[in-house]
């Protein structure tokens, strides 16, 4: 081999590596501009909707505050202390220009500031849901992979099995089986309350920990099923077979080709799961004592607070949106099948 060969070679390489590179990061920025592209016409959208159910609930603050029996002129005023008596387009486009600023009104039930309300629950939910989903991730992952890997055998049908019966229990069954078990029983866990990460990671943890595990259950059913239904079917595809026919190993088989191409649709199933962690957490945050995001919609609309229900269901739509965006862009990178919108 000629000297001029040599040198050459790791100058391929380099252009290969940053063909790849530009490749990869094209696949991310196109999957950026759909991810925007639908987001800003949908959080209009929504957020219209969510302001005019104010309209037609017929709810107001003064009914709130002065009771059934207030008078028409006590009701006016307290209604035009809310500006409630301009045009609906005036108030929807103020309401909107404080969102874009995250700023969400104020509470009808005592005045306090909803974005501080908010965020207050929102950070015990994101704790419990985010510790959830990696436990449900994890877990779905390797039995999902394990149930794949072992098809047709008895280790695929306990796994299977396993993975249905947790589908159908009941989170706040789950919650109160912990409990009763774990806290109450062997006094590992603490029962109840929240303790926020800056004042310790490991009070933390384990404030969180039981009802993460109870929320994880029905994330770990979903990563598993999808996980081991794409992988099977992509065991079936001809470029398995055609590695099965060159002769590569298993590992590199199952990592290279089958793993990249299968794991889409379980990434996939996540897109919804987070913020459904975030927002159906009610009944769970009740059994563990914890004023969550979840608990603090449920009380405001118990008690007709329309504006802090307008404020959880814009962060909601935040959520949803967000977390869907960073699947897509996760999905782009790993699996090569999301360049054919997989």
């Amino acid at each position: 081999m000629t000297t001029t060969a040599v040198q050459a070679a790791p100058a391929r390489r380099r252009g290969v590596a940053v063909t790849r590179v530009r490749h990869t990061l094209g696949r991310v920025l196109i999957a950026l501009a759909r991810s925007i592209a639908i987001f800003v016409p949908v959080f209009l959208v929504a957020t219209f909707v969510t302001f005019a159910l104010r309209s037609l609930s017929g709810l107001s603050p003064a009914r709130i505050q002065l009771g059934e029996e207030a008078t028409p002129e006590a009701i006016h005023r307290v209604e035009s202390q809310w500006g409630l008596d301009r045009p609906f387009l005036v108030q929807y486009w103020d309401w909107f220009s404080g969102v874009l600023h995250g700023q969400l009104g104020a509470s009808w039930t005592n005045g306090a500031d909803i974005s501080t309300l908010i965020g207050l629950g929102l950070e015990v939910s994101l704790s419990v849901a985010t510790f959830a989903l990696v436990i449900g991730v994890l877990v779905g992952f390797v039995l999902g992979t394990v149930a794949a890997l072992r098809r047709t055998t008895w280790v695929d049908r306990a796994i299977t099995g396993f993975v249905t019966l947790i589908s159908v229990m009941p989170a706040f069954v789950v919650g109160i089986v912990l409990v009763a078990v774990f806290a109450v029983g062997l006094h590992v866990f603490p029962s109840a309350g929240y303790i926020p990460a800056r004042q310790g990671i490991g009070p933390w943890l384990a404030h969180i920990t039981l009802p993460a595990i109870a929320l994880s259950f029905d994330v770990v059913a979903d990563v598993a099923r999808q996980l081991r239904g794409s992988l099977l079917a992509a065991y079936r595809e001809n470029y398995v077979t055609g590695a099965v026919v060159r002769g590569l190993g298993a590992r590199r088989i199952f990592l290279v080709h089958v793993l990249r191409n299968g794991i889409g649709p379980a990434l996939a199933t996540l897109g919804l799961k987070f913020p459904a962690l975030v927002g159906a957490s009610v009944v769970t945050e009740w059994i563990f004592g914890l004023q969550g995001f979840g608990r603090f919609a449920n009380d405001s609309a118990q008690a007709g607070d329309v504006p802090a229900v307008q404020g959880v269901l814009v962060v909601s739509i935040v959520l949803v949106v967000l977390f869907n965006l960073i699947v897509n862009l996760v999905l782009a990178r790993v699996t090569p099948a999301s360049q054919r919108g997989v």
